[in-house]
C-alpha cells in the first residue's frame, strides 16, 4: 500500500488529523492513509443537502447513502466519525448562489463557493477546534514545500486533476490542508480501497454537480427561484427577433444545441444572455472569440508573480498563454468558451498561483476594431 507523506510537524503518534470524509472511495483511503500513520484520526461528514431523489443518485456527494458508507468506512478502520448537518449553510452559500447566477445569465460553479466556504472555512475551523494538526481530504492536487511556503500543484495525474476548483485557498489555509492523494492516479486509489476491503471500493465517481438530480439543474433553480422560467427572445446581435425561449436558466455562453431555430444559413451560437430584456443573444462561432476578459475577486496563492503564465477558463480547458495585470486577462491568443461567473485560474507549470472570477469579456472582433 502506497504511504504518502502527510507533512505533519510532530511524530505521527502524536498527532491527530482530521479528514474530510463525503461517503466517497477518494475520502475512504485519505481516512485509511491518516490511520495508518498512527496517529489520531477524526472523520467528519456534512450533510449539505437533502433533495429526495438525489440522495440515493448513484453520483450524489454528501447526502443519504453517502452518509452511511462514511460511516461504515470509518467503523471498519476503527476511527472516529461525526456527522454535521450543515444543510441551511450549503443551501445559502452555495445553491442560492447557483441559483442567482444563473438569474444574472452568468454559468455558475458551484464547486469552488463549496471549496471556498463549507469545506475550507467550516470545515477547516472544526478541524482546528478540535485541536487537529491538519485537516486532509481527498482532492487530486499536490500541496509542495517551496522557498517561501507550501504551494499548490496539479495533480500527478492529468485525468484527475482538480486544481481548476482549488484556485481560492487561502495561504493559510493550505499551511493547514493536506492532498494525499495528489501523486496518485485514480487507480492505484481503487486498488488501496479493494486490499482494505471497503465497500466503496468501486463506487462510482461522485458528478460536477452533486446537489442536482438527475443532472436537471434548471429543475433545481425554478424550486429555488420560480421566475427563473420566464420566457423570452432568441435574437441575432443586431437585435433580429429569430424565436422564443422558456427561460435563461436553459442556456450558457458558447451553447448551439437546443436553440431551436432552424433555417438558418449558418451554425449559430449563445453568444451572451440578458437578464434584463431575458433575451438569449446568438451568433456565428466567430463570435465567441474573446481577447480578454476582467477578472474579480483575485485569490493570490503566495507571492505576486509577474513571470510567463497560463491560464485555464474551464474546468476541461488546457491552459493557454496569457498575460494579467490584477484585473483585465489578456489572452496571447483568442479563446473560446469564456464566460461570465466562470473562473480563470492561473499557472506557472504545474503551480498554481491563483485566480479570481470572469466578471466580463472583450470579445476578440472588438478588440480589433478598437
Amino acid at each position: 500500500m502506497s504511504q504518502p507523506d502527510f507533512q505533519l510537524s510532530r511524530p505521527a503518534d502524536e498527532c491527530r488529523i482530521v479528514v474530510a470524509m463525503s461517503g466517497g472511495v477518494d475520502s475512504s483511503v485519505v481516512a485509511a492513509l491518516a490511520a495508518k500513520t498512527g496517529a489520531e484520526v477524526i472523520g467528519i461528514t456534512l450533510q449539505l443537502y437533502d433533495h429526495g431523489e438525489a440522495t440515493g443518485r448513484t453520483g450524489s456527494c454528501c447526502a443519504g447513502q453517502d452518509i452511511r458508507d462514511a460511516r461504515a468506512v470509518a467503523e471498519k478502520l476503527g476511527i472516529a466519525h461525526y456527522v454535521f448537518d450543515y444543510e441551511s449553510r450549503f443551501r445559502e452559500s452555495v445553491i442560492d448562489d447557483f441559483a442567482d447566477e444563473y438569474m444574472a445569465g452568468r454559468t455558475p460553479i458551484p464547486c469552488i463557493r463549496c471549496n471556498q466556504g463549507v469545506k475550507f472555512k467550516d470545515l477547516l475551523g472544526m478541524a482546528r477546534d478540535l485541536g487537529a494538526d491538519c485537516l486532509a481530504t481527498g482532492h487530486y492536487v499536490r500541496r509542495v514545500m517551496g522557498e517561501n511556503g507550501a504551494e499548490l500543484h496539479r495533480g500527478a495525474d492529468p485525468a484527475r486533476d482538480q486544481s481548476y476548483f482549488l484556485f481560492a485557498t487561502t495561504p493559510d489555509q493550505l499551511d493547514y490542508l493536506r492532498f494525499p492523494l495528489g501523486g496518485m492516479p485514480k487507480q492505484e486509489v481503487r486498488e488501496i480501497a479493494r486490499e482494505l476491503g471497503l465497500a466503496v471500493a468501486m463506487k462510482p465517481d461522485s458528478q460536477d454537480i452533486c446537489f442536482v438530480p438527475d443532472g436537471d439543474y434548471a429543475k433545481i433553480v425554478k424550486k429555488v427561484r420560480p421566475e427563473a422560467g420566464e420566457g423570452g427572445e432568441i435574437v441575432t446581435r443586431d437585435g433580429t427577433v429569430l424565436g422564443a425561449h422558456q427561460g435563461l436558466i436553459h442556456f450558457t455562453v458558447g451553447q448551439r444545441r437546443g436553440l431551436e431555430i432552424g433555417g438558418q444559413p449558418e451554425p449559430l451560437y449563445v453568444v451572451r444572455l440578458e437578464p434584463e430584456t431575458r433575451r438569449v443573444v446568438v451568433g456565428p462561432k466567430s463570435a465567441l472569440a474573446v481577447a480578454a476578459a476582467r477578472i474579480e475577486d483575485v485569490n493570490w496563492l503566495g507571492e505576486a508573480f509577474e513571470g510567463p503564465m497560463t491560464a485555464k477558463v474551464r474546468s476541461l480547458a488546457k491552459p493557454v498563454s496569457a498575460r494579467f495585470d490584477g484585473a483585465m486577462l489578456v489572452f496571447d491568443m483568442p479563446e473560446y468558451g469564456v464566460s461570465p461567473g466562470q473562473a480563470a485560474v492561473l499557472y506557472s507549470g504545474d503551480r498554481i498561483l491563483g485566480g479570481g472570477w470572469i466578471a466580463e469579456t472583450v470579445a476578440a472582433e472588438e478588440a480589433l476594431a478598437a
